[in-house]
């Protein structure tokens, strides 16, 4: 996910897509510690999604 496709999204939207994917960043941790995440990588790469949601979020909120 790219910067530019989520800077458009309203701050409903925005806190949706944090919520799940947050939900989805702890199955991932959860599935790795048990060993059956096939790509460990992922996690890296859920979590800078996860940043750049909130960097978009604090910006249309003026933070």
């Amino acid at each position: 996910m790219k910067y530019t496709d989520i800077k458009d999204l309203t701050v409903e939207e925005l806190n949706k897509r944090y919520r799940a994917a947050r939900f989805e960043l702890f199955e991932m941790k959860m599935k790795h510690s048990m060993g059956h995440l096939a790509n460990p990588v992922e996690i890296r790469t859920h979590r800078r999604d996860i940043a750049r949601i909130k960097t978009a979020l604090n910006q249309k909120l003026g933070r």
